[in-house]
C-alpha cells in the first residue's frame, strides 16, 4: 500500500499558495504547493515546493487506495467515498514548468459541452487592452481580436476610445471572488470600475459554488456578494459556469459597450447638428428688437431674453 496523501499549511508567510501536498510517489514523494485543499469547483495552479517541513501543521492526512504516474500525469485514487479521483498534470509554458491539479468534475466544466460562436462582437474587430498585471490572461483565440497589454485604472480587459476607457470586465475565479468578499478588496474593485463608462465582473463559475466553499459559510458570502450589488448596481457580476464560457462573455460585452458607446457619441454629433450653430448676440439682439423685447445695446444677452431666442420656435399646443 502506498503512503498516505497529506495536505498541510504552507509555512510561508504571505505565499498565494497557502498549502502544501505530498504526493506518494517514488523514494521522498513529490511536493507541491497548492491554492486550495481539493479541486472542487476549478483547476488549481500548484508549484513545487523544495522539502516537507519536519514540523509541518497537518491539515488532513488521506489513505491512497492508487496512485502511477502516466507520462505528463500523476493519477491519485484516495480511500474515500466522494472527492476520490483526481490528477495532477504537468506542463511548460513559455519555457517554465507549469502544474494544475484537476478533479474528473473540473475538467469537465473547462470543457462545456457546447459550440462557442466566432462571429465578430457586433461586427467589428476588437482590440483589447488586456491589464499589465494580469496573468494567465484570457487569449480569445476563436474570435476576430487584436491584444495589446498595458496598465488599467481598473479591471482586466477592456476595449477604448484614444485613452479613455468605454468599458472594462474584472475577471474572478471563485476562489478569487470569496477572497474579495471576505477582505473587503472586492469593494475597492467595484468602487474603481464605478467610475468607468461602462464596467462588470464575470465570475468563472456557476453561482452555486458560493455554497460549497470549505471555510467560509455560503451564507456569509451570499450575503456579502448581495450587499455589493447593491451598493454598486452600476457593475454586475456575471455567473459563466467556467473560464471558457467567461471569456466568451466578456468578448461579448466588451463589443457590445463599444458599440453603445459609438451610437452615443454618433447621436451627439446629430443632435448637435439639428439644434443648428449658436446665434450671436447681434443675431439675438436683432431678433429681440423686431419683436419689441427690450435688450441692452451691449453686454452679455439677459438669461430672458435669450431663453425666449431659444423657444422661438415652439408652438403652442392646439
Amino acid at each position: 500500500m502506498p503512503d498516505d496523501f497529506l495536505i498541510a499549511h504552507n509555512p510561508e508567510e504571505g505565499s498565494s499558495l497557502p498549502y502544501l501536498v505530498r504526493i506518494p510517489l517514488g523514494a521522498n514523494g513529490v511536493i507541491l504547493k497548492v491554492r486550495d485543499t481539493w479541486p472542487r469547483t476549478s483547476k488549481i495552479y500548484c508549484h513545487r515546493a523544495e522539502e516537507w517541513p519536519t514540523d509541518a501543521d497537518i491539515v488532513d492526512r488521506l489513505p491512497v487506495r492508487t496512485v502511477s504516474q502516466r507520462g505528463a500525469a500523476i493519477d491519485l485514487v484516495l480511500e474515500r467515498g466522494r472527492e476520490n479521483r483526481s490528477q495532477f498534470v504537468l506542463t511548460r509554458a513559455r519555457g517554465r514548468e507549469m502544474i494544475f491539479w484537476q478533479s474528473r468534475r473540473t475538467t469537465k466544466q473547462a470543457r462545456p459541452n457546447v459550440t462557442l460562436p466566432t462571429a465578430r462582437a457586433h461586427g467589428q474587430i476588437l482590440e483589447i487592452v488586456v491589464d499589465s498585471g494580469e496573468r494567465y490572461a484570457y487569449r480569445f483565440g476563436h474570435q476576430q481580436t487584436t491584444t495589446t497589454r498595458r496598465k488599467l485604472p481598473a479591471g482586466d480587459y477592456a476595449v477604448t476610445d484614444g485613452d479613455t476607457v468605454i468599458g472594462a470586465v474584472e475577471r474572478k475565479s471563485i476562489d478569487d471572488l470569496s477572497a474579495g468578499l471576505t477582505s473587503g478588496k472586492l469593494t475597492y474593485q467595484l468602487s474603481d470600475l464605478a467610475g468607468l463608462h461602462r464596467a462588470a465582473v464575470v465570475v468563472e463559475a456557476s453561482y452555486s459554488a458560493v455554497f460549497k466553499r470549505e471555510y467560509v459559510s455560503g451564507t456569509t458570502l451570499a450575503e456579502a456578494l448581495a450587499e455589493a450589488q447593491v451598493r454598486f448596481p452600476r457593475v454586475p457580476i456575471v455567473f459563466c459556469d467556467n473560464r471558457k464560457l467567461a471569456e466568451e462573455w466578456t468578448y461579448r460585452w466588451l463589443g457590445a459597450a463599444l458599440h453603445e458607446w459609438r451610437l452615443s457619441t454618433r447621436t451627439d454629433v446629430v443632435v448637435a447638428d439639428l439644434a443648428g450653430p449658436s446665434a450671436s448676440p447681434a443675431e439675438i439682439r436683432a431678433w429681440a428688437a423686431g419683436r419689441g423685447i427690450d435688450v441692452p445695446a451691449k453686454g452679455r444677452i439677459p438669461a430672458r431674453v435669450r431663453a425666449a431666442w431659444e423657444r422661438r420656435n415652439d408652438r403652442p399646443e392646439g
